[in-house]
């Protein structure tokens, strides 16, 4: 039965935004009306279903472990890009030395020139 119930929820979803294009000459309210209508009923359908519950539980208990994480400050994540582009730049020019040193000794042993 839930399967069914899930399966209820996507059509409603689906036939608000069926709505949406069908009805092109509307004005335009009506047509975000049709889209939110059909979500909103998607929505409680799927409410009713085990997995709809299991789904609206993970998402409240998600949104309340995001309030516990310690987010940094503005000065460490200025602080943390910095050292994240420094480290970008070191790394390509470095990159480029072995490259161009690479590249130099291939043409000096197959006797190349540069």
């Amino acid at each position: 039965m839930d399967k069914l119930k899930i399966v209820l929820s996507i059509a409603c979803v689906v036939a608000g935004i069926w709505a949406y294009y069908y009805f092109a000459n509307a004005v335009p309210i009506l047509r975000f009306l049709m889209v939110v209508g059909g979500l909103g009923l998607g929505l409680l359908v799927a409410w009713t279903s085990a997995i709809g519950r299991e789904f609206f539980a993970f998402a409240q208990e998600s949104r309340a472990e995001a309030g516990r994480v310690a987010w940094p400050t503005r000065k460490e994540t200025v602080q943390t890009t910095a050292v994240v582009f420094a480290f970008v730049v070191i790394m390509a020019l470095f990159l480029f030395a072995v490259d161009s040193s690479l590249a130099w000794l291939v043409n000096w042993l197959t006797g190349r020139p540069e």
